[in-house]
């Protein structure tokens, strides 16, 4: 728990730390053997205290890590350097010509704490652009804005939970509102997950809407299902394709070991596919999946349909 007495400075558990960071407790501890940071303080009882500074240099470390830099190149910078390098390693990723480009408004919104008006103004963006470019072109960068807010400090924890939450309602209404894919029509039926160590949903539903849109036929288990009840779901579905998604706080190495062992246990015909925003996996794709931006997945169904045309009778 959070130290919070008015006449001490806020400091935080690793626990804390692990939940506000996104960086495992095993990895703190390796970087303060290998790189002396962070440096916690020690409670009566021995256990690690991190300072507010240390914790926010921490996010905009992972922050610059998930942008493809490696934690020796950038964990000795000051948080004024960390943050400058990240705005200018981020600088040019979004599109530059978006159908709804107000993106700081939304922002301002989740800020200001006026959640139903979010909503609200999400819910209109859908009817005007479609789902497809709902997602594409408005909440997946703003979704990364939101990120970028959180690592700079400028958006609070539960600032994100509530950023979350209004999206997930607005997106799986959507989606059921869409009608589900005759399956004897070519339509490949697509489970979606995370494996046991990945609790972000959001890129999952973004998944999830974009299949849907392109005339899949959807089965979703939300977060952190089991490897087992994965293959066992599969089976039991009779599913052509697992989609995973893996957020910028996955651990890569951890997430191909699971992947290796899933595609072993998983029916010979079905195919394993993986996106989300880890940018290790993309560049370490194993051979036995493939990986997908959300972009390519209307192309990605359309090739699976291209080689199973013949397979389906009905």
């Amino acid at each position: 728990m959070k130290n919070t007495a008015p006449d001490q400075p806020i400091t935080s558990t690793i626990s804390d730390v692990e939940r506000d960071t996104g960086v495992a407790k095993e990895t703190l501890r390796v970087w303060e053997r290998r790189y002396d940071f962070p440096r916690p303080e020690r409670d009566t009882y021995g256990e690690r205290l991190y300072s507010e500074e240390q914790v926010q240099k921490l996010r905009l470390v992972k922050r610059l890590i998930d942008l493809g830099f490696r934690p020796g190149r950038v964990i000795q910078l000051s948080a004024p350097e960390l943050q400058a390098l990240a705005e200018k390693a981020g600088s040019g990723k979004h599109p530059t010509s978006l159908p709804h480009p107000d993106l700081k408004m939304y922002l301002d919104l989740c800020k200001s704490h006026e959640m139903e008006v979010l909503r609200r103004r999400l819910s209109q963006a859908l009817l005007v652009m479609g789902l497809k470019s709902f997602v594409t072109d408005l909440v997946a960068p703003l979704t990364n804005l939101v990120g970028e807010a959180w690592a700079y400090g400028q958006l609070a924890v539960f600032e994100e939970h509530l950023y979350t939450e209004s999206v997930n309602m607005v997106m799986r209404s959507a989606i059921f509102s869409v009608p589900q894919a005759n399956n004897g029509m070519g339509a490949p039926r697509i489970m979606l997950t995370t494996l046991p160590q990945e609790r972000h949903g959001l890129g999952l539903l973004m998944t999830e809407a974009m299949c849907v849109v392109e005339g899949a036929h959807c089965i979703s288990l939300g977060v952190q299902t089991p490897l087992q009840e994965i293959v066992d779901a599969a089976r039991a579905q009779r599913v052509d394709i697992v989609a995973l998604s893996f957020s910028a706080a996955s651990n890569p190495r951890q997430a191909i070991d699971a992947l290796a062992e899933l595609n072993a246990r998983l029916p010979e015909h079905c195919e394993l596919w993986a996106g989300g925003a880890s940018i290790s996996l993309k560049r370490r794709s194993p051979k036995f999946m493939r990986v997908y931006e959300l972009a390519e997945i209307g192309a990605a169904i359309a090739e699976w349909r291209g080689r199973h045309a013949h397979r389906r009778t009905g």
